[in-house]
């Protein structure tokens, strides 16, 4: 390009860079940076993505467009989109080498194939994120962290996809002189969440109260409401009555200020289970039903307002109410974090509560067992200490012969 411009490597390379790199790179012998190579591009007055490509940049564009589109479709409104863009992508792998709209594509089709449950979803990754080393594009490349061990968070092993982020973050940080505040923050966020769920509480809320004071400095509110929610939930659990009114309070404030809908019904849910916790249950009640006939409340809250509304009912001595109630529920499918799994999973214990106030002594040791089953892996709570009073006052009473 330069040649059919009739460019010399001094004209091309002006004062930004030497004739020497200039030539280097010409010959493949050196490899530019991503300031070196726009640099470069604006001067033939071509796109950068034409000089990384063999196949026309407008292809991959058009490609990416796409793919992103499919990508980005909510969650519970997919279908078979994950196997749309690996039909997509799966012919033009070989061809993905250079460029950031092929780190792109081989970082989606990597999830996808690993949603699909499909062997080359690590190569794939891996490849994307020597691209983005490459071009040094640090948040991208802290996503794919971020995805590696969320993935192992997933299925719930905790231990293990802490391991990987400390790995990856360590790698990354190691890479990358700068890391932008955004990345920073999202990295702590997901760190703080994961101490938690191996009970590391003392290591969470070290990094997760950092997390917010870096935050403040810099101004920036990614993540904040998350990490709000995390720190007024851990304060509600342990009774840390001054923090959990801290936290309520700012994430309060942040829901007025962005209108975040979903951050102000978690402040009322938080207030309803104190209400709980503190045997108000009648008041408990009037909030619940208030929240329950709003049309706009979200599945994944309706689910934590049922249970705390059979918590109350359960406080008001209404067990086959509260049997009712409780056997409607599910732990849905997007629920991972122990700490919420474990307020999913005591509901048996509080059914088991139930059966034993009736007489029914068979069905209540066994919905103990379960409780305790499922509970048992979790970090320490309220809620896995409930469950493991229940299992032992019920074998109490049985042995009691109150059956």
């Amino acid at each position: 390009m330069r040649k059919q411009k009739k460019m010399t490597l001094e004209g091309l390379a002006g004062t930004t860079m030497t004739k020497g790199m200039l030539s280097l790179i010409e010959n493949n012998k050196a490899r530019p940076s991503i300031e070196s190579l726009t640099y470069i591009a604006e001067q033939l007055e071509v796109d950068v993505s034409v000089l990384l490509g063999a196949i026309p940049p407008y292809h991959f564009s058009e490609v990416l467009e796409e793919v992103e589109l499919l990508f980005n479709i909510e969650f519970d409104q997919k279908t078979d989109e994950y196997k749309k863009i690996i039909s997509i992508v799966e012919p033009l792998l070989d061809k993905l080498n250079q460029g950031y709209e092929s780190a792109r594509l081989l970082e989606i089709v990597s999830r996808c194939l690993y949603h699909e449950g499909m062997d080359g979803w690590q190569d794939t990754s891996d490849k994307a994120a020597l691209l983005y080393d490459q071009m040094n594009l640090g948040a991208r490349r802290a996503e794919i962290g971020l995805f590696r061990a969320m993935m192992k968070f997933s299925e719930h092993d905790y231990k293990k996809a802490l391991e990987i982020l400390l790995r990856e973050r360590t790698e990354i940080e190691s890479k990358y002189a700068y890391i932008d505040p955004m990345t920073r923050v999202d990295l702590d966020f997901h760190e703080a969440i994961l101490h938690f769920a191996v009970g590391d509480s003392d290591s969470a809320t070290h990094i997760m109260e950092s997390a917010m004071e870096y935050s403040k400095e810099h101004r920036i509110f990614f993540r904040i409401d998350d990490l709000y929610r995390v720190a007024a939930g851990h304060a509600l659990m342990f009774k840390n009555d001054e923090k959990r009114v801290y936290y309520l309070q700012k994430l309060r404030q942040y829901g007025e200020f962005a209108d975040d809908m979903n951050s102000l019904i978690f402040c009322d849910l938080l207030n309803i289970e104190y209400l709980v916790m503190n045997q108000c249950y009648t008041a408990a009640l009037e909030e619940i039903d208030s929240h329950l006939k709003d049309p706009s409340l979200t599945q994944f809250y309706e689910q934590f307002f049922f249970l705390e509304k059979g918590k109350a009912l359960f406080g008001l001595q209404q067990y086959k109410n509260v049997l009712h109630l409780l056997d409607k529920i599910n732990v849905p499918s997007f629920v991972h974090h122990p700490f919420d799994l474990s307020i999913f999973y005591v509901a048996d214990s509080y059914k088991a509560r139930c059966h034993m106030e009736l007489g029914n002594f068979d069905k209540a040791l066994a919905l103990a067992e379960l409780a305790i089953k499922n509970i048992s892996p979790m970090p320490d709570t309220p809620y896995r200490d409930f469950s493991f009073e229940t299992y032992e006052l019920i074998k109490e009473k049985m042995s009691e012969g109150k059956i």
